[in-house]
């Protein structure tokens, strides 16, 4: 039996359960990070907000999902904890879009890409799907029993 599991806005669900179908909605500029470990049978999303916690150090450390820099180290590290290895972990990215067009300085969807990209790569972890930027929100979906991942946007499905 499927048990659909929703991820709100700077929150993150980690789960062992393989009839779990996890799912985050309004990823306009916030980014949504999912991830799955095949043989351990982790999966989990995370959905930030916000790039950075310095931008306020109290709500980062009442809340690290919050923000990219903070939410993603603790994130995996649950996952850690749950018996996933970085090495068999497939990770995907969505989301990061510029909902606001005439605010380019401000642009925080592509702000929140280059965080997840920047502690990707200086961690070693590969990004094995992505659907980032342009300027459409996105819904993005994770079956735990296969790792399946997708997302929708404005009617359409696509897999990742």
């Amino acid at each position: 039996m499927t048990e659909r599991r929703t991820i709100g806005i700077s929150e993150r669900f980690l789960t062992k359960s393989a009839g779990d179908l996890l799912v985050t909605h309004a990823l306009g500029s916030c980014v949504g990070v999912a991830i799955h470990d095949p043989v351990a049978l982790v999966g989990g999303i995370l959905h930030y907000m916000l790039p950075t916690g310095t931008l306020d150090p109290v709500k980062a450390a009442d809340n690290p999902f919050m923000f990219g820099d903070t939410g993603i180290p603790a994130f995996f590290k649950e996952a850690y904890g749950l018996g996933a290895t970085k090495e068999r972990l497939r990770v995907v990215i969505a989301g990061g879009a510029r909902v606001i067009e005439s605010v380019q300085s401000l642009d925080i969807g592509a702000r929140n890409v280059v965080i997840a990209r920047k502690l990707f790569w200086k961690n070693g972890v590969l990004i094995a799907a992505e659907n980032v930027e342009g300027n459409r929100p996105r819904t993005l979906f994770l079956e735990v029993a296969t790792g399946r991942t997708w997302f929708t946007s404005r009617g359409e499905v696509t897999e990742l």
